[in-house]
């Protein structure tokens, strides 16, 4: 997708365009994965793992836009990550993922897995994420981060 265009921009950009396609509301797998902006190779995934419909024509994918617009919609994302039929990272309940702590500490994710590596963060793992919950955070923040140099530690 080129920059500042939304999706109904670059689909309508497509559908006007004069491609071979017999129906115009449809797509090749390089024009699905330019207006996702992904790879070819993951729009190819997607159709194998039954998540995005697409029909073959001999030789030729084709993904019909509503299709694809509903494989969009309903793509993975890490907010809406579930395990254990529970939200992984429930802000509202206080639940944060790694990259979340980071970015509200204003720290490099690295050095949130080391903190939670040293035992100075508390975390859980849950399926194959990290989940930290808000005070563990306020703590690290004041036993680590905002800790003042001492008279000894200075000299």
């Amino acid at each position: 997708m080129e920059e500042g265009r939304t999706w109904a921009q670059d689909t309508a950009a497509i559908i006007e365009d004069d491609s071979p396609m017999e129906s115009k509301k449809v797509v090749s797998i390089t024009e699905a994965a330019r207006i996702n902006n992904v790879t070819r190779q993951a729009i190819y995934v997607a159709i194998k793992q039954k998540k995005l419909r697409a029909t073959k024509d001999s030789t030729r994918w084709t993904i019909n836009l509503e299709d694809l617009e509903e494989y969009r919609n309903n793509k993975y994302s890490r907010t809406k990550s579930m395990f254990d039929g529970e939200l992984l990272f429930n802000n509202r309940e206080g639940y944060y993922s790694v990259n979340q702590v980071a970015q509200m500490l204003g720290v490099p994710a690295q050095k949130v897995y080391y903190a939670t590596r040293v035992g100075h963060l508390k975390a859980v793992r849950r399926g194959a994420a990290w989940v930290i919950h808000i005070d563990d955070v306020k703590a690290y923040k004041e036993s680590y981060l905002e800790k003042k140099p001492t008279n000894q530690e200075v000299g």
